[in-house]
């Protein structure tokens, strides 16, 4: 069904459309297939500079509940071992995880490795790329104790084609914990990035369609720090960049994933359904993905 969108003076409806659908491997509890969704976009306008460092970021009215800033180390995440779904190229490793002046590093490496097909299959598989990705060890929830949650991050996505950088939550067994999709972005489309969400009443079978929009902005994703969110309320998906509504989900299913638990996820994946018929002589590989910190706010 069709989703009301957010229209004001500062949003310009462009053209840009995405298909949207979801599958998964039936055999393990993990991330879905994701191809390019339908939707409108907005052109961002007031963005002509590079924002600001937010500092001690905090929206009014809200309670800082999770606060990572990626000063010490990673133990408050899962470290994931393996390839994915999504038909993605890389392996997923420990070693392409690097914090740096209280900054976390995701860096994608075109090498040759061999290891386990993913978390939930040990066939062994042979991959051209590494990368990195973690999951947050706390589950997160808008339900009766915390009726309004809000993720936030501040971020620079990575650069080159076929870099898939992403800031999302999810629950086990998908989608029936639902998703929440607050980054997806492309390296070689620095201006632009993708909303969207889904949720299922069975493992591997999602029953949202055309949740995805593309925002486009007026300023590098690759080359300035900007701060994503989303607000998770019973009736909304609320997203944010910078402290700007960009985009409001309220189709039928939105209220299904009141309750449900979901983990924090940032991963840079190397190819797959975002690019189609990408090889892997095509991708390009640039800048890492950087991630400066990662909150998590409540309010009543």
């Amino acid at each position: 069904m069709p989703l009301p969108r957010l229209a004001t003076a500062r949003f310009a409806l462009a053209a840009l459309l995405l298909a949207a659908a979801c599958a998964t491997d039936p055999t393990g509890p993990s991330t879905p297939e994701r191809v390019p969704g339908t939707g409108p976009s907005f052109a961002e306008t007031f963005l002509n500079a590079c924002p600001a460092d937010p500092g001690n970021y905090a929206p009014s009215g809200w309670t800082p509940y999770w606060v990572e800033d990626f000063s010490t180390d990673l133990d408050q995440w899962n470290i994931w071992t393996g390839g994915a779904w999504n038909d993605e190229l890389q392996f997923y490793q420990a070693s392409n995880l690097s914090l740096t002046s209280g900054v976390l590093n995701i860096t994608a490496r075109r090498e040759q490795v061999r290891g386990v097909t993913n978390p939930y299959d040990a066939t062994l598989k042979s991959f051209e790329f590494t990368s990195g990705r973690i999951e947050s060890d706390a589950l997160f929830s808008a339900g009766t104790a915390t009726p309004k949650v809000r993720f936030a991050a501040r971020i620079k996505i990575a650069s080159g084609f076929g870099m898939w950088p992403a800031f999302w939550s999810y629950g086990d067994p998908w989608p029936t914990q639902g998703e929440i999709d607050i980054l997806e972005a492309r390296g070689n489309l620095p201006y632009q990035y993708q909303t969207a969400y889904y949720y299922g009443k069975r493992s591997g079978v999602n029953l949202v369609r055309n949740s995805a929009i593309v925002i486009q902005t007026a300023t590098s994703l690759v080359d300035c720090w900007h701060v994503y969110e989303v607000e998770w309320t019973k009736s909304a998906l609320t997203f944010y960049l910078d402290g700007q509504v960009v985009d409001v989900k309220t189709s039928r299913y939105v209220p299904s994933l009141y309750g449900k638990q979901q983990k924090i996820t940032l991963n840079l994946a190397v190819g797959g359904v975002f690019f189609p018929g990408i090889t892997p002589a095509l991708v390009e590989i640039g800048t890492p993905m950087q991630v400066d910190w990662v909150k998590v706010f409540t309010a009543k």
